[in-house]
């Protein structure tokens, strides 16, 4: 079977030796003669494979042990509610930055449950920089300060996170998670969908801090309150097992790739290759994102004309290229190269660029 090049923005591209372990252990899970699908979320065999899960994340990004790991439901838009709902407290402001539209999704879901501000934004310039900020910039009374780590539709990417040192950040990093060596110890909680880098869609990663747990309201629904989830060891209720098993497979995969530092030098050749060939294109192509400011997972650029995109688009998906459309709110094209996009796959699209620029 030959695969397709997959620059789908997510649910994107898995590794394939994960899917190939996937698809050998699918009907008989470690000798049950079930699928991990079937087993009890409360069986010795699948506690196995969550309790791995969280083992291999705290290594890979180094988590200390005062930050708990959640395994939660609901993408991870429901965090943008559940974040107010638990951090938002009576008398205090919640601080967001905005850096594209899933900010901006995060902002307006705080606005429904308190008090709000925005103390930076790109939205002047189409998103396509990330401001500058320091650790004296939030309100007064700030319960937190909101960020998105990476931008999909944008192609932009905080390649310095602010710090702060007595108001928690919290950073939605659903679609650059694991694409690079990152301080934990930085932020009061990180969240994330993981079918970005971590695995297909269904479960959502919450790194939450102990203290800032400590500073939740309470009196919240019961499926809404971090406390629940941390009490209960994300089993409170069913949790998206075969996802989790999904998400531990890859994160053994990122293990036998390196770990983290040897995946972000791949991320880091990968976007070179792409934007290389697109800064060297005499304005042929034009990147969105302005130098500085720019992603490792999302390259968003445009080309000359409306007919020429489509048929850069028509062409490339003739070859074998899967997701290059843009966002509609931008247009263009754009190529999602998360860790699992193979280093060859990229290539193949650089090549197919400078051939479409000879011949138009």
């Amino acid at each position: 079977m030959e695969r397709a090049y997959n620059f789908n923005a997510g649910p994107s591209a898995l590794p394939l030796e994960v899917l190939n372990r996937a698809q050998g252990e699918l009907l008989n899970f470690k000798g049950t003669g079930m699928s991990v699908m079937e087993l009890s979320h409360r069986s010795k065999e699948y506690d196995q494979v969550h309790q791995q899960a969280i083992s291999d994340l705290r290594a890979l990004l180094r988590i200390p042990d005062d930050y708990q790991v959640l395994f939660l439901q609901g993408g991870a838009s429901l965090q943008f509610s559940m974040i107010p709902m638990n951090f938002l407290t009576p008398g205090k402001t919640a601080d967001y930055i905005l850096t594209g539209s899933w900010s901006q999704k995060a902002l307006d879901e705080a606005n429904k449950l308190g008090k709000t501000n925005v103390i930076a934004s790109s939205k002047d310039e189409k998103y396509n920089y990330i401001p500058e900020v320091n650790g004296d910039n939030h309100s007064a009374d700030s319960a937190y300060v909101h960020i998105t780590s990476n931008n999909t539709i944008y192609g932009t990417q905080w390649e310095k996170y602010p710090t702060y040192t007595d108001v928690p950040l919290i950073a939605d990093m659903s679609s650059d998670i694991l694409c690079r060596e990152t301080n934990v110890e930085q932020f009061g909680m990180i969240y994330a969908g993981a079918q970005k880098n971590l695995g297909p869609s269904g479960v959502t990663v919450a790194i939450i801090k102990d203290s800032l747990l400590t500073q939740s309201n309470s009196n919240l629904p019961t499926m809404l309150d971090y406390h629940t989830h941390v009490k209960s060891n994300s089993l409170y209720n069913t949790p998206p097992t075969f996802s989790i098993y999904m998400l531990s497979l890859v994160l053994d995969w990122v293990k036998e790739q390196g770990g983290v530092p040897a995946i972000e030098a791949k991320n880091k050749e990968k976007a070179a290759l792409l934007y290389t060939t697109i800064d060297e294109s005499d304005g042929f192509y034009k990147a969105h994102a302005k130098v500085g400011s720019r992603s490792i997972m999302n390259v968003s650029y445009t080309l000359p004309s409306e007919d020429l995109t489509k048929k850069f688009l028509a062409q490339a998906k003739e070859k074998g290229f899967v997701g290059l459309n843009g966002h509609r709110s931008i247009g263009g094209c754009r190529a999602s190269i998360y860790n699992a996009v193979p280093f060859e796959s990229v290539e193949a699209l650089a090549s197919f660029m400078k051939t479409f620029k000879s011949e138009n």
